[in-house]
Parts: C-alpha cells; sequence; structure tokens
C-alpha cells in the first residue's frame, strides 16, 4: 500500500522529523511545505541527497501548505519568530505568534480528510485551535507521549532496570502541570514506590537542558512523531499518550489505537492525580479562552 505523509514546517523539528520518516522508510512519499517554496525545496534538496546515500524508498518533493492534503497524515511544526523570555511555563511563550499561523494553515486546509500530529508549542492549545479552524476530525497533539517517554527513562535510570521494563502515563499538559501517573506504574510488572516530585522536577528540567547544550530538542520530539504515525496509519496497534478531545477539553491521554482507529482512556487515578489532571484542563480551557480573546 503506497503511504504519503506530508510535513509543514521546514525548521529544526521538521526537518528531523523529515530525516527520521526517510531513514524508516514508512513512508513511499513525502509532500514537504514550509513558509515559503524556497524554503520547502531546500528541505527536498537536502533530503534528496540523503535518499541517494542511503537507498531510502522515500520520495521527498517539495509542495505549497495545501497540496499536503494529498497525505494520509500530516505533521504540523511551524514556529512564528518570538522571544522566550519565560522561567515558567516556557511552552507557552510562543502561544500568540503561533496561534496566528496555526489558526492560518487551519483555514487553509480545511475538511482535510486524514489525521494530522500537531507539534507546534504549547502543542495542547495548537492542537485545538487547528482542530476548530479545519474541522478535521483527527487531530492530535504530540507532547504527552514524549513526557511519558522521559517519565519512563527516567524511572528506568532511577531503578537500573530496562525502559521497556517501565510502564506508565504522564497525561494533562505537555508542560508544567502535567501529570505524572504515580499510582498505575509497573516495573518489572510489580507497583513501586515512585518519587514523584523527584522525576517531577527532573522532567521539568530536562527540555532546558537539552535545549541550552544544542539549542532546541529535536529527536525525541521526532521519534515521538514516528511512533505515532504508526499507529495512526494502521502499521501498528498500540497505546500512546496524546492530545486529543476528553469531555470538553482539550490535553494529553492514553489513546489506544487498533487498526489506525484510535479510542482515549483514562488509566485509574488516585485522588491527587485526578486533581491535577483536572487542575491541568481548566489551565489549559483558560488559556485557550485568552489567546482566543487576543486574536
Amino acid at each position: 500500500m503506497k503511504t504519503t505523509i506530508g510535513i509543514i514546517g521546514a525548521g529544526a523539528i521538521g526537518q528531523t522529523v523529515s530525516n527520521t520518516i526517510l531513514a524508516s522508510d514508512l513512508a513511499d512519499r513525502l509532500l514537504l511545505a514550509s513558509r515559503t517554496l524556497v524554503q520547502a525545496q531546500a528541505l527536498t534538496d537536502d533530503l534528496a541527497d540523503m535518499r541517494t546515500t542511503t537507498g531510502s524508498a522515500t520520495v521527498p518533493s517539495a509542495c505549497r501548505p495545501e497540496d499536503t492534503v494529498a497525505a494520509a497524515a500530516l505533521v504540523i511544526a511551524i514556529r512564528e519568530r518570538f522571544t522566550n523570555d519565560n522561567a515558567t511555563d516556557i511552552r507557552m511563550a510562543g502561544a500568540e505568534a503561533n496561534a496566528r499561523a496555526i489558526r492560518d494553515l487551519g483555514h487553509r486546509l480545511r475538511g482535510y480528510p486524514g489525521t494530522v500530529l500537531i507539534v507546534t508549542n504549547p502543542v495542547d492549545l495548537m492542537t485545538r485551535l487547528f482542530a476548530e479552524a479545519s474541522g478535521c476530525t483527527r487531530v492530535y497533539g504530540i507532547g504527552s507521549n514524549l513526557d511519558t517517554a522521559r517519565y519512563r527513562l527516567t524511572l528506568s535510570t532511577l531503578m537500573g532496570v530496562p525502559a521497556d521494563q517501565v510502564h506508565g502515563h504522564v497525561i494533562g499538559e505537555h508542560g508544567d502541570s502535567a501529570v505524572i501517573c504515580a499510582s498505575t506504574t509497573t516495573v518489572n510488572g510489580q507497583t513501586v514506590a515512585i518519587p514523584a516530585r523527584d522525576i517531577r522536577e527532573t522532567l521539568a528540567r530536562r527540555p532546558g537542558l537539552i535545549s541550552s547544550g544544542v539549542g532546541r530538542t529535536r529527536s525525541g520530539p521526532a521519534g515521538a512523531v514516528l511512533s505515532t504515525l504508526r499507529l495512526v496509519l494502521g502499521q501498528a496497534d498500540g497505546t500512546t499518550e496524546l492530545c486529543t478531545e476528553w469531555n470538553g477539553h482539550w490535553l494529553g491521554v492514553p489513546v489506544t489505537f487498533t487498526a489506525g482507529q484510535g479510542k482515549p482512556a483514562l488509566p485509574a487515578l488516585n485522588p491527587t492525580e485526578a486533581d491535577r489532571f483536572t487542575a491541568s484542563g481548566h489551565k489549559l480551557d483558560t488559556a485557550y479562552q485568552n489567546l482566543a480573546t487576543i486574536h
């Protein structure tokens, strides 16, 4: 079966996602769009060089954003220019600038029938905004699945076990109010005491440490996109944490995919986790309403 994936945004993350998909041979064709056709063509040329050296079967081509509607799935990784001076709620800093671009893109792609993965931060707000502006029914935000991967990695290091032996979720906001589901986390199939506060602080510091060293997080988000594409395209079944609509809110919850169809479901939460999850939803709702007022 021939698969076409579209990527909108030729910045750091868009480039890394493109490289990852081409190297994985996940798609037969990559449609690449960006702020200008010149940028999209430059990325296409660079990927064509990579394709020649690696023997990848994926064919990249440049196009306008509107032309990506031919793809089975779209990855949106656009980022407007802004200065991030936030010491807390770092991912919220670009909300106003990115909202204009996301809303415009949603209008231009209105009615797109495929699956859309939003990478642009603040990802929970941008996912909701794109879904409402475009009318698309399969829109997910990448964020909580990356938080969960970082959680599993951190806990596996603390416990001295492989990461694949750690099972647990991080849900809610992709940001300061993320909720660690410690009460249902297992290590080697057993429930264990989780130092949630220490882990929460470690997770909060991790993006900044990566960004201070290499400029921006790239590979982690690209890996999250790749694993999610396999699920939404029906190439694998499984569960991952994604921003989606849940009881009228847009925030990260586990979504189980079977043959490409996703069904969100919360894990069991203890009272503290439930309160944190509710607070996370209210925070995002308030931020979204403030954003709507500005625009």
